[in-house]
């Protein structure tokens, strides 16, 4: 099976050169279950000719706002929405969950109460799941027809399943811990510094990578998460 990684973001120079950008990172993260993968950098109008072009889209995550006004925006929407239409499986993270719930009628907004970094914990249909994120952004209206399967005290909409079309979560399965460390050092400065200092002493406890990872292999082969 292939899957089409649409990069919408670069990571800061000094993480990629330990870990790669966001597609390399998705790559090892999904590594060992028969997929093959392309990547195209939608961020910097690299598109593939249409939503068949892969058997499933990954949209990975983001320094931009869905909202904002970028020239590649518009047309990954465009896309977002074909492949939905045509049922070519998409899974999101992070800026890719925002843009499918906005492509799709939702509603994106930087959050008021501020940034979420390192280790959180969601509750996930009844379960806690440890994961890492980073991000202000997030959907604060999920469009019609999604379910909510993840919430947070500062997320509402952690993650989303449409059906078995589209599932998106808000925080990064493919980050690990030295992940976290290189945004805390590389792009930590807008962030208020008591949240660093909680996401430093959360380094080392687990997240649970691989859970999501089964989750999102298995929504593109047999569309369901469960």
């Amino acid at each position: 099976m292939k899957i089409g990684i649409l990069q919408t973001g670069h990571v800061p120079d000094e993480m990629r050169a330990s870990q790669g950008d966001f597609a390399a990172m998705f790559m090892r993260l999904l590594a060992g279950r028969g997929f093959d993968f392309e990547t195209w950098n939608v961020v910097d109008m690299d598109f593939p000719d249409g939503p068949d072009a892969a058997d499933g889209w990954l949209i990975t995550g983001s320094k931009h706002g869905a909202y904002e006004d970028h020239p590649w925006i518009a047309p990954l929407e465009a896309l977002i929405r074909a492949a939905y239409a045509a049922e070519v499986p998409v899974v999101g993270v992070c800026f890719g969950h925002q843009i499918v719930a906005q492509a799709l009628g939702g509603r994106v907004e930087k959050f008021d109460g501020g940034w979420s970094v390192g280790r959180q914990v969601y509750d996930w249909n009844g379960t806690e799941v440890a994961l890492n994120a980073w991000h202000q952004d997030q959907v604060t209206q999920a469009p019609e027809g999604a379910e909510t399967i993840a919430t947070h005290p500062n997320c509402a909409h952690a993650a989303l399943v449409y059906g078995d079309r589209a599932f998106t979560v808000q925080p990064h399965p493919e980050f690990d811990e030295t992940s976290v460390a290189n945004l805390i050092e590389h792009r930590g400065r807008t962030v208020p510094a008591p949240l660093l200092d909680a996401a430093r002493e959360g380094l080392n406890a687990p997240v649970e990578q691989a859970l999501l990872a089964a989750q999102m292999a298995r929504f593109f082969t047999e569309r369901r998460i469960a």
